[in-house]
């Protein structure tokens, strides 16, 4: 048994591709022995006029982005049986993702989901395209998920 549990890390949003996303990281985890890492990110707002205002918008993103957590998390134990670590970071969505990266060592496996829409697969999904690299510090295997391929063809592949 290793040392050390390696990590399958999962951005999460409203998206219904997110949940895709999840499903195949968790999936994968559970075969392979890693476990599950989900990251919320609440980007800066700008209302630095509006002091009183700025923090509600911040209080009530924060709830949103715990909720989603929370949601996410019960849908990976359901798979795992295990509870996935969970991750709420301020800042922008790839600056705090690629500090992420940098400072966890065990994060073995970045798993993002591409929008079936046709306006584009996705902000993350589509910087990594076009090599507006995340990994700086540490290169990440990164794992496509398509948001429109079903339950069944995930565990057909995992």
């Amino acid at each position: 048994m290793p040392d050390r549990i390696r990590k399958f890390l999962v951005v999460a949003d409203e998206s219904p591709e997110c949940r895709k996303a999840l499903y195949f990281a968790a999936r994968r985890a559970m075969a392979t022995g890693a476990t599950v890492s989900i990251l919320a990110t609440l980007e800066p707002g700008d209302f630095n006029h509006w002091i009183g205002v700025a923090e509600a918008v911040k209080r009530d993103a924060e709830s949103a982005a715990a909720a989603t957590l929370d949601s996410m998390a019960a849908d990976a134990r359901a798979i795992t049986g295990m509870d996935p670590e969970l991750l709420l970071r301020e800042g922008q969505h790839q600056t705090v993702l690629a500090k992420l990266l940098e400072e966890d060592p065990l994060i073995s496996l970045l798993i993002l989901a591409a929008s079936p829409s046709s306006e584009g697969p996705g902000p993350l999904v589509s910087s990594l395209a076009r090599g507006k690299g995340l990994f700086a510090g540490r290169a990440v295997p990164v794992t496509v998920v398509p948001g429109d391929m079903d339950t069944a063809e995930i565990d057909a592949l995992t």
